[in-house]
């Protein structure tokens, strides 16, 4: 039995990313050597569609990237919007605005900056119409890996830790509304979000009526909310995410990736226990047919991406944090300094899971969606730089 409230970040990492790094290295190798095949993988048929009408890449046919992009990323995404529910509650980490206020501003910082930075680059480069529509995959943070490599750079004690959390949580809330306002697949239809409308009040006439089960939330209400988001043009991995609030759930926040929240057996901890194993396969088949990626494929907009992430985000974090804290009078953690906000930056910018999904929104396929992605997969580089960063500024680490 685990007697800390926190997995260690090896631990962590080997039960939340393996397989996500598994798939990811085996498109690549798989790409690389044989492309042609690796590419039939992709766009494999797997039956005909006639429910959904055309889908927003032309065709009638549901395809296996298709399933996985489209249908099972709603899954990761649900897991992801239910942490970002679960810290408004009473004690959570976005409970408390004063609280949350440093790591808030800072956020919008480790936003901003990379968009910035990517969208000025695509203008001084002169491709500005071409890579414009890539500005939000330097937006994005991989929570996982961040927490990981912030964890064996500062401790676990390190008030920098949840600092981080809280970033990465708003920064993946921020990610969500990007995809959904930013990324529409196709001409927006929003007469059929009234589809998603029934599917919560149907949620919350279950919740009142004292349905405990999660799979009559999931199966009746979310498959009509994600049907309403693919019929409206807003991309269905988004569709599970309004009916996250309607399940009955524990209403106060033990935190992020702590240890008790598997010990609560209220309906929305229940769904995110049953499907984190499945959700791990289906990150790792997302990884197997995204990341297949020739090294060839290298061009401007890997370029670009890396700055605006191993740069933008530190530059960011730190900047937005500073005014925070002397132009806006709210403070860092007891311990925290100012220079910790630069580590915490390089960790942030590792951008990877949410980086190479926004890649392959972003653009269709293509020289540019491969070139963006290896700026997603390279972003890795971060692990290297937070590790550099932590030596440079002297991070005291708090074990």
């Amino acid at each position: 039995m685990e007697k800390k409230g926190k997995r260690g970040p090896i631990k962590f990492l080997l039960e939340n990313s393996l397989v996500l790094i598994i798939g990811a290295v085996v498109a690549l190798i798989w790409a690389n050597l044989d492309h042609e095949s690796y590419d039939h993988l992709v766009h494999l048929p797997l039956f005909e569609n006639n429910f959904l009408g055309t889908l927003h890449d032309g065709h009638r046919v549901i395809t296996l990237h298709y399933l996985v992009n489209d249908l099972l990323m709603a899954l990761f995404f649900a897991i992801a919007g239910k942490e970002v529910w679960e810290a408004t509650l009473p004690g959570g980490s976005l409970s408390n605005p004063r609280k949350a206020a440093s790591p808030l501003i800072a956020t919008l910082g480790g936003a901003f900056v990379p968009a910035g930075i990517f969208l000025v680059g695509a203008k001084m480069v002169g491709q500005f119409a071409e890579l414009s529509q890539g500005w939000a995959i330097p937006v994005a943070t991989d929570i996982a890996f961040s927490y990981m490599v912030a964890r064996l750079v500062f401790g676990a004690r390190h008030p920098a830790i949840p600092f981080l959390l809280l970033l990465a949580i708003a920064d993946d809330a921020i990610g969500l509304v990007v995809l959904a306002i930013f990324y529409p697949q196709e001409e927006l239809q929003l007469g059929w979000l009234l589809l998603s409308a029934l599917g919560v009040l149907i949620g919350l006439a279950m919740r009142r009526k004292g349905v405990h089960s999660f799979w009559p939330y999931l199966l009746l209400a979310g498959g009509l909310s994600w049907l309403g988001f693919a019929k409206s043009g807003i991309h269905p991995a988004l569709g599970l995410l309004p009916i996250i609030p309607t399940m009955p759930h524990a209403h106060v926040d033990a935190g992020l990736f702590d240890w008790k929240e598997m010990m609560k057996t209220d309906t929305l901890n229940r769904f995110e226990h049953w499907w984190k194993n499945p959700v791990e396969l289906i990150l790792g088949a997302f990884g197997l047919l995204n990341a297949g990626v020739v090294v060839g494929a290298i061009s401007t907009p890997t370029y670009l991406i890396l700055i605006a992430l191993l740069l933008g985000k530190p530059i960011g974090i730190w900047l937005f944090g500073m005014i925070a804290v002397k132009g806006l009078g709210f403070k860092l953690p007891d311990g925290m300094k100012a220079r910790d906000l630069v580590v915490l930056g390089c960790a942030a910018g590792i951008g990877f899971t949410v980086s190479l999904f926004v890649a392959s929104v972003a653009f269709g396929p293509g020289a540019i969606q491969d070139a963006a992605k290896m700026g997603a997969l390279l972003s890795f580089a971060g692990v290297i730089m937070t590790f550099a960063a932590g030596k440079l500024f002297g991070v005291e680490k708090q074990h």
